[in-house]
């Protein structure tokens, strides 16, 4: 009687396989391996290639190669002042032998006794002695299979699959749980067949066999084209879903007001670009129907977002409408209040300010709860603030334009909070207009976004000047110090961004008891008091040199920030919180320390807080050597413009770390397939079709499972 290996579910808990005890579970989990499908989803970063057998007699060294062959002796050796164990086997085939070397492993010596058909996958090095194979891999083979194809091998034979890993969780003990679950678990194709023959993709059983065990290269591609489609075509039905649904909701038109519109944007101090025209009227046109406005603009730092946004402010406001910008810093906050505050003063528009520590109403500081009491009232038209705004006590009794700055920023929760407000004592759905200042690649925003209409503002106000950005090298900065006096002398102001540093203890800076994260703000903080004292001290002792960062109360920054705006102090040393949002219109120096730690858009972020006047600004990224960021800082040289640096960035890094996706609980599978523009204009094609056929997919319950199981694990929004 033969007893077949029952099978298994997807959905079993990987502690429930028998080779994973309560040590290995942990490990699992800080991988997100918690089920057999993260198990099985936990897909190859690369292969090692032992296709071919190499005779003993051909090795070479520092090649990677998998030799057969018979142990002939075997014998371990200690090593008593390095309390260390060396393992040497020799090993023959019929051209030859060659010695196999491992590192505390003694047990080897009585499981690959004497006699023993090894497989040995491994490094080739050169010693004294001759050639050897340095700590291989292992397996035992069976007689018959010496010197042949030996396709039953799980770790030294054929494309050998190696895993992203963390400590106590190798490759090999990966391999070791999935090789004998995939021909054990349940596997139901929820794609039609249809959809498989019309995009010419395999099926998902031999997707997952082929990408984990793959005869060829050309396997790996079709099995993770067809896995990175399933993830694809989901996120474009979830997009297409919550748009027909967001079209069924309630929302408050809002009239457009040409005359109102026309003699504000005239009496603007500056004239709009044409991107700011567009977007301006795109929004203009959404807000007036009856279902809920979801946009998206898009705007290069210093392009003019928050102008636009005011314009569709004003309309509501006129309309009797509330308005809430929600903003993810109080510095932020505080100065989106300065400038709506300023737009509007001639308009009677009241504007009332919300943070943790500051609470205003025009140009009133008053008490939280009187503001509240007003917003309630609806005679607050605008209320800026930070996630202060979004608690159960403070309620809207107009709201209908919701917008959110830098919304990557905020929660899927924080949002929903907002869209549930009751306008006019009915439930009603805000319009919402999200914005950010980082750019996002056209694949990237076709997937994010999917079908909303994204408003995009390219260009840069008339008066501003391309900022010339120059890589300094550690023997240039005595000149680029003299540079930086030289301009401060004519009148102009700088920056000195800190970088970021990973979270370490700190010797002397850190309270007893802080670790992990906290470890990592002390260190920032004294990196930027180093730094502040250095350059106030020894490099510009005749300029007035400011510090910022974020350990600082909120009281402390605003004065910090406000008198560098009033031209109280030269240059500010700071950390990143002056990334977003900060306008100091004199500012024209921005200089980066250790420029080689900041990612991309990181780095055109903070060169977007200069540059925004009619003075020539510069942007010097003061760089330690490092030659892996040099094609990073490069980019951000020759580059003005952040949509280009976009896609230049997701080229250099990989669509998984562009725009904080990593973390979105999409495979990396799907988020490589994010450059592939063909798969995600496929997959968007037949999520049309789909839902146009069968707008429920009653007709597909394993889809809508899949697709349940998408809107749980992503949270791209």
């Amino acid at each position: 009687m033969v007893v077949r290996n029952p099978t298994v579910s997807l959905d079993v808990p990987v502690g429930q396989l028998r080779s994973v005890g309560q040590r290995y579970l942990a490990r699992l989990h800080r991988l997100g391996i918690t089920t057999v499908r993260r198990l099985l989803w936990h897909l190859p970063s690369r292969y090692e290639d032992f296709t071919q057998t190499v005779p003993l007699s051909l090795l070479k060294p520092r090649e990677r190669v998998n030799v057969h062959g018979q142990v002939v002796t075997i014998a371990n050796r200690r090593i008593f002042p390095r309390r260390m164990t060396v393992t040497t086997a020799m090993v023959q085939d019929s051209s030859g032998s060659a010695r196999a070397v491992w590192f505390n492993q003694p047990y080897l010596a009585e499981s690959l006794a004497p006699g023993t058909m090894v497989s040995l996958a491994g490094v080739v090095k050169l010693d004294k002695r001759g050639l050897y194979l340095s700590s291989p891999t292992y397996e035992k083979i069976g007689s018959g299979m010496f010197g042949r194809p030996a396709p039953s091998l799980t770790h030294t034979s054929g494309l050998v699959p190696i895993y992203p890993e963390t400590e106590g969780i190798s490759s090999k003990y990966l391999r070791f749980l999935i090789k004998p679950l995939l021909d054990r678990v349940m596997l139901h194709d929820h794609l039609p067949v249809a959809v498989l023959r019309r995009n010419n993709l395999i099926s998902l059983n031999a997707a997952i066999r082929r990408v984990h065990y793959p005869a060829s290269l050309d396997q790996v591609a079709d099995a993770r084209e067809r896995l990175a489609f399933d993830d694809l075509l989901l996120l474009q039905i979830r997009a297409l879903i919550q748009r027909r649904r967001m079209n069924q909701l309630r929302s408050i038109p809002i009239p457009f007001d040409q005359k109102l519109i026309k003699g504000f944007i005239s009496s603007l101090p500056f004239e709009l670009t044409k991107d700011q025209k567009v977007a301006a009227w795109e929004i203009l046109k959404d807000i007036q129907k009856p279902y809920p406005m979801n946009r998206p603009m898009q705007g290069d730092v210093g392009s003019g977002k928050t102008v636009v946004a005011v314009i569709a402010a004003l309309q509501a406001a006129q309309a009797g409408w509330q308005t809430v910008f929600l903003v993810p810093t109080e510095v932020l906050a505080r100065q989106h209040f300065h400038t709506i505050n300023t737009l509007l003063r001639s308009t009677g528009l009241s504007v009332g300010l919300m943070t943790r520590s500051m609470v205003c109403l025009d140009d009133r500081v008053i008490s939280k709860r009187t503001l509240k009491g007003q917003i309630a009232k609806g005679t607050v038209n605008i209320v800026i603030g930070t996630h202060a705004v979004i608690q159960k006590d403070v309620a809207f009794m107009r709201l209908a334009l919701v917008v959110i700055d830098e919304q990557h920023r905020f929660g899927v929760q924080q949002r929903a909070a907002l869209a549930r407000q009751k306008a006019s004592g009915s439930v009603s759905v805000p319009h919402l207009l999200s914005m950010t200042a980082t750019p996002i690649p056209r694949t990237l925003a076709l997937t994010v976004f999917g079908d909303l209409d994204i408003s995009l503002i390219r260009e840069k106000p008339k008066n501003r000047q391309a900022i010339i950005t120059k890589i300094v090298s550690p023997s240039a900065r005595q000149a680029a110090y003299r540079f930086v006096r030289e301009r401060v002398r004519q009148g102009r102001q700088a920056f000195v961004i800190c970088p970021r540093i990973q979270s370490q203890p700190v010797n002397g800076a850190m309270p007893p008891g802080r670790r992990g994260t906290m470890a990592g703000l002390w260190a920032e903080v004294k990196a930027v008091k180093e730094e502040h004292e250095k350059l106030a001290g020894q490099i510009f002792p005749d300029l007035r040199v400011a510090m910022l960062h974020g350990q600082m109360k909120a009281r402390e920054k605003e004065r910090i920030m406000q008198e560098f705006r009033d031209g109280r102090s030269d240059i500010l040393v700071a950390t990143s919180v002056v990334e977003v949002g900060v306008d100091v219109p004199n500012a024209a120096l921005m200089i980066i320390e250790g420029a080689d730690r900041f990612g991309l858009a990181q780095l055109h972020q903070f060169r977007g807080r200069v540059g925004r006047d009619a003075h020539q600004s510069y942007c010097l990224l003061f760089s330690s050597g490092d030659r892996s960021a040099n094609a990073r800082l490069r980019a951000l040289a020759e580059c003005d413009s952040g949509f280009e640096l976009a896609e230049k960035d997701m080229k250099l890094r990989g669509p998984g770390e562009f725009f904080g996706v990593k973390q979105s609980g999409i495979p990396d599978v799907t988020m490589a397939a994010l450059a592939n523009l063909d798969l995600i204009k496929r997959a968007r094609a037949e999520a049309r079709l789909l839902l146009r056929e069968d707008p429920g997919l009653e007709r597909y319950p394993l889809m809508r499972d899949e697709l349940e199981r998408v809107q749980r694990f992503s949270h791209f929004e």
